[in-house]
């Protein structure tokens, strides 16, 4: 971009609007440049000018004229059409076109920053060791890897450099403020790097940071934000006094209410307001609400906190010890308390307070409580609660990332391989119990947690009806377009694994399911130097989402080789029909324990508290005004829906392999 000099009539004018410089000559503008809307402005060191014309669109509606007024720059290059008013110290920033910074105590950049990337993040464990260096391409699954697989020393020093690279590339001694960003009415912002259209009002202070964003996902940093060595990515929108300190905000995060983070890591789409949050890997969809809420050195994803919800641990000897994982879907009711280390596994509840170690990973779907002072786990209980399955369907509606560029790879499957895989391990724990525990017991131990032995039955048996609602849906998406006619042949094909990439272990790989052979081949490849990129590391993330849905039945065939001893592709078409008639059966059955758990909502005693000061009629009619009713509630009908759906469907393909076969 060409610049010139200024002339002497442009200096003489400026001058006459009360423009100052320390030396004229260091001053450079574009061709077409005009003086008229610069006023009242100081320059010190390089400032290079483009053209001031037209108006600028604030985000009140009101529009401002472009131009420079009652502000000082120093060693600055700005684009054409910015408003800049009331800035007491600009200093070394490139500001793109089209931004509007007004009324802002001191934009600058002190010394060469790398903006927050390569900032070490003390995630998980606060007492150290498991070191993250943040960066704005950081994605839960790069986390994942680099924070939890300490025990491969070689393959985390190479990731480490990975991404040290990658960190130092961003080093600058210049600022940058991206196009049709918007900064006003804000303290301090220093060594900063702002992505195009994001919204700075309000700030008290943000130092060291990047903020992430673009015109499909804008970022908002709004009223009172203090943030120091930070990253924020696209769509996130962070207010209301929000404090945060070493910490990583990935996308379509919202954080407000004067939270207070430290330490941590927020992944896609999570909320945190209220409370606290230290040393914190608080993977995708992680919500907590509340003022005394503190969650400390914990794995969460998909995770609900409950009110004044704590984890820790005081045994203080050699330093703190805390370190626990709550899997995927977990909840914790008000004031529950979790002494770690721990583990709960997922779809979990957990009530009350409990201070023993305890591990549940092997038992999915539980309720864990406290009773009489000892922790009690209900296993498979959560399977056909209405917050389960609503859970599990809301997540995906409530994505709010519309950055074409999703970083945060995530499924939403209930029924996974990793899910059915800790369900058939949860069978297996119970049939051990069933067999070896004498009816004189009462309740058995398992790893920290008091089982009823009553319960062992009813539990497996719950189980059991997950497994053959997964198995029956995953044959139903093979054989959904099958019509009359479609041949044997033809249906063998369709049911038919290529491969067995999917085969074995398992895991929730921090939103992503995928077997740990592909984890395992990524690590030998960036051990080997095959991997040696950000890029490269993505690419091979990409491959496992994408072939979720292959490996998964690939996963499903080998489960359903070892009931019936013969792979899909080769069972008899009545064992087909019986693995869609069991779907039926199962699915439907899942369906009305989640419709009569709904009903509850609905009960006399839900509507303790309507209708105030009449009678019962009164009472009803209040309660059906501001609750509905059972019949009318979308969630049930939409669930009665799927019933039908699913027995049409079942009929359809039964009816058509039972010409087949």
């Amino acid at each position: 971009m060409a610049y010139r000099l200024l002339t002497a009539d442009e200096i003489s004018i400026l001058l006459s609007q009360g423009c100052f410089a320390q030396n004229w000559s260091d001053l450079s503008v574009r061709d077409g440049f005009s003086a008229k809307n610069i006023r009242n402005t100081r320059f010190e060191g390089k400032v290079s000018l483009g053209v001031f014309s037209g108006m600028i669109k604030g985000d009140s509606g009101l529009s401002n004229e472009c131009g420079i007024y009652n502000s000082f720059i120093r060693n600055c290059e700005i684009a054409d059409n910015v408003y800049i008013s009331e800035v007491k110290n600009l200093t070394n920033y490139s500001i793109a076109e089209n931004v509007s910074i007004a009324n802002v105590d001191s934009l600058e950049m002190n010394g060469e920053s790398a903006f927050g990337n390569g900032t070490e993040v003390e995630a998980l464990n606060e007492g150290g060791g498991r070191g993250l260096p943040i960066f704005d391409r950081l994605t839960s699954q790069i986390a994942y890897l680099t924070v939890l697989y300490r025990h491969d020393k070689d393959f985390t020093d190479k990731l480490l450099g990975i991404i040290r690279n990658y960190s130092e590339s961003k080093l600058s001694k210049q600022g940058r403020i991206e196009s049709f960003s918007s900064i006003r009415d804000s303290l301090i912002i220093r060594n900063v790097s702002v992505g195009a259209y994001t919204t700075i009002s309000g700030a008290c202070l943000l130092e060291e940071g990047t903020i992430s964003s673009c015109k499909e996902a804008p970022s908002f940093i709004g009223e009172g934000v203090m943030a120091k060595k930070f990253i924020v990515l696209s769509g996130s929108r962070i207010d209301g006094g929000a404090l945060l300190e070493k910490s990583f905000i990935g996308q379509g995060v919202k954080m407000g209410r004067q939270y207070s983070s430290e330490n941590s890591l927020f992944f896609a789409n999570s909320e945190a307001f209220h409370g606290e949050g230290c040393s914190i890997f608080a993977g995708p969809y992680t919500v907590t609400h509340h003022k005394s809420t503190l969650l400390i050195a914990s794995l969460f994803s998909f995770f609900n906190a409950g009110s004044g919800t704590n984890q820790s641990n005081h045994m203080y000897k050699l330093g703190p010890v805390h370190q626990g994982i709550l899997e995927r879907g977990s909840k914790t009711g008000s004031f529950a308390y979790l002494l770690l280390p721990g583990r709960v596994g997922a779809f979990t509840v957990v009530m009350g307070k409990h201070y023993t170690n305890f591990d549940s990973s092997d038992l999915p779907f539980s309720y864990i409580t406290e009773e009489k002072g000892k922790s009690e786990i209900t296993p498979a209980m959560n399977i056909f609660t209405v917050g389960t399955r609503r859970d599990s369907e809301k997540w995906a509606s409530r994505d709010r990332r519309k950055d074409p560029d999703k970083l945060d790879l995530i499924h939403f499957d209930l029924f996974n391989p990793y899910i059915v895989s800790r369900i058939l391990n949860g069978i297996n724990i119970l049939n051990d119990f069933v067999e070896k525990t004498p009816k004189t017991q009462d309740y058995i131990n398992y790893k920290g947690l008091n089982i009823h032995r009553l319960l062992l039955k009813t539990s497996r048996k719950y189980y059991e009806m997950a497994i053959r609602i997964f198995i029956g849906q995953e044959v139903i998406k093979r054989l959904d377009l099958i019509n009359n006619t479609t041949s044997l042949s033809e249906l063998k094909e369709k049911i038919k694994t290529h491969g067995k990439e999917g085969s074995g272990k398992w895991v929730d790989f921090c939103g992503l399911f995928t077997p740990i052979s592909k984890i395992e081949a990524l690590i030998d490849s960036v051990k080997t130097g095959n991997i040696k990129s950000l890029d490269d590391m993505n690419n091979s993330l990409h491959d496992m989402y994408n072939n979720y849905e292959k490996y998964t039945w690939e996963w499903c065939s080998e489960l359903i080789e070892m009931q019936l001893g013969s792979d899909p592709a080769n069972i008899p078409v009545s064992s087909l029909i019986q693995i869609i008639a069991d779907w039926k059966l199962n699915a439907v059955k899942l369906n009305n324990m989640i419709l009569k758990d709904a009903e509850k909502e609905f009960d006399p005693n839900a509507r303790l508290g309507f209708g105030i000061d009449g009678d019962e009629n009164t009472r009803d009619q209040d309660f059906q005004v501001v609750r509905g009713s059972y019949t009318e509630n979308k969630f049930v009908i939409d669930l009665k829906k799927e019933t039908t759906a699913i027995e049409e469907k079942a009929d359809r393909i039964t009816g058509i392999l039972e010409k087949i076969q």
